[in-house]
């Protein structure tokens, strides 16, 4: 009996003191909350944003989840040792019924609010209408493609940048009244990287970068004309390796044209790169000017408003630069340090393609993981549009084509359009069709998104990436 009770006897002071550390933790924390509100309304619906105010600086966060469902708890970020904090509740169902708890952390001990309750707004007028579903075979979808998301821009007014999850229904999105959304891309730190202008500015040319958060924070705002920012942009943004802000320019010279039938004085608009740091200065730029002289082009007098025309850009595995150029119908890699171009790929360049495996136009180039080229291939020259996967042998100069899927005629785009790889499925933006679809490798449409806008490409976001750093 004596060992018997010997052992029992150590557990119970450790229950009383975790009974008693419980009841400090919860009385701290009615104690510690000063007052709860609803901070500043904001533009999103599917956000509500809230103002904690502690007695002291506190490490603190906000558990929430619909009424019913507290088996699918969600939180937002710690807000660290403050007296106010500004918790986001992100990623909301608009019109339903939500509950929270509010959680202060002191060291070991974490202590929870009573419950409280709040119904989400309704989308604005007509948001949801912008996305229809027209098909959706599930059976046949790849599980990344189901938990995933997908980014959209619309570039009328008013400009709204969006993601949208797999049933078509919108998860996140932010709205800007006075400008369009001309392109957006989502970073690696789960940020939405954009550029934006006025209805003044044509297509995808923008004069204004801003990078959001998904609480809604701005993470980085630069217009024409700050700092290094001293040229009208276009058509793609992103950040390198370096942190460092990478995106296409226009570039404009004077040329004396008088030789092929044009004037002594004749503007032609041609493209560029430009490089900023964080903080907006200039780091590096090119032009095309500086590499080729357009008198060398048959086809200048009728291209000289819009020479070559470059509509995309991303980084390869060793830092170059990859641009690709609409009218030209190549794909150049550019050293990102000296500006020479190393190699051109399409019409008269340096790749050898079989016959048949050519590319005509091309929008969206970029690297699978597997470091393989993908393009959204406009096919103006046959009137259909395709997806055709590379694996380049950059030595000697072989395209060798791994995949070609050749869209249906109702998905034809002339313009704009894109193409991301997702298992062994492909996402794919037929921008001027208003649509973006799934299709397996022989073409099948697995999944038919329908839009009332023209997004310039549709950008799939895995779900791991899309909760990095946003939880």
């Amino acid at each position: 009996m004596r060992m018997k009770y010997l052992r029992i006897l150590p557990v119970i002071p450790a229950v009383s003191f975790l009974f008693i550390l419980f009841n400090r933790c919860a009385s701290r924390c009615s104690d510690e909350i000063v007052s709860v509100s609803q901070a500043a309304h904001t533009n999103n619906a599917l956000r509500k944003t809230l103002k904690v105010v502690t007695r002291d600086k506190e490490d603190l966060l906000v558990r929430y989840w619909q009424k019913g469902s507290k088996n699918h708890i969600d939180s937002t970020l710690v807000s660290q040792n403050k007296t106010v904090h500004y918790p986001v509740l992100n990623y909301l169902k608009p019109s339903a019924q939500y509950e929270y708890e509010i959680v202060v952390r002191s060291g070991n001990c974490e202590s929870v609010s009573e419950t409280h309750t709040f119904t989400s707004d309704d989308l604005p007028l007509g948001l949801e209408d912008l996305f229809l579903m027209d098909k959706s075979d599930t059976t046949l979808q790849p599980e990344k493609f189901r938990n995933g998301y997908i980014l959209m821009s619309r570039r009328d007014l008013p400009g709204i940048v969006s993601i949208v999850d797999a049933k078509g229904k919108i998860v996140w999105y932010y709205q800007a009244n006075e400008t369009g959304f001309k392109v957006a891309h989502f970073t690696k730190n789960a940020t939405v990287l954009s550029i934006l202008a006025p209805p003044s500015y044509p297509t995808s040319y923008g004069n204004e970068i801003l990078e959001l958060s998904l609480t809604g924070d701005t993470l980085f705002h630069l217009k024409k004309g700050e700092k290094g920012f001293d040229k009208t942009i276009h058509h793609e943004i992103l950040w390198n390796d370096s942190n460092q802000l990478v995106t296409l320019t226009l570039e404009k010279r004077v040329f004396d044209l008088s030789s092929v039938g044009g004037q002594k004085k004749d503007t032609v608009a041609g493209d560029g790169i430009l490089v900023l740091d964080h903080n907006g200065n200039k780091v590096w730029s090119w032009s095309v000017f500086d590499e080729m002289n357009p008198l060398n082009d048959p086809n200048i007098l009728r291209d000289k408003s819009d020479w070559l025309h470059a509509n995309s850009l991303c980084i390869d595995k060793d830092g170059n630069y990859v641009v690709s150029f609409y009218l030209s119908g190549q794909i150049w890699k550019i050293n990102s340090k000296t500006g020479k171009i190393i190699w051109k790929m399409g019409r008269g360049g340096d790749f050898k393609f079989p016959e048949g495996d050519e590319f005509y136009e091309s929008h969206d180039v970029h690297f699978t993981p597997q470091n393989e080229m993908i393009l959204f291939e406009n096919g103006t020259n046959k009137q259909q549009s395709r997806v055709w996967l590379y694996a380049l042998d950059e030595t000697n100069r072989k395209a060798n084509l791994k995949l070609k899927i050749a869209l249906p005629p109702y998905l034809y785009n002339a313009r704009m359009g894109s193409a991301y790889q997702v298992d062994s499925t492909f996402l794919v933006c037929s921008s001027q069709a208003r649509s973006v679809v799934l299709t397996n490798e022989k073409g099948d449409i697995l999944w038919h998104l329908r839009l009332g806008f023209i997004p310039y490409r549709a950008e799939f976001i895995d779900s791991a990436a899309f909760f990095h750093q946003s939880r």
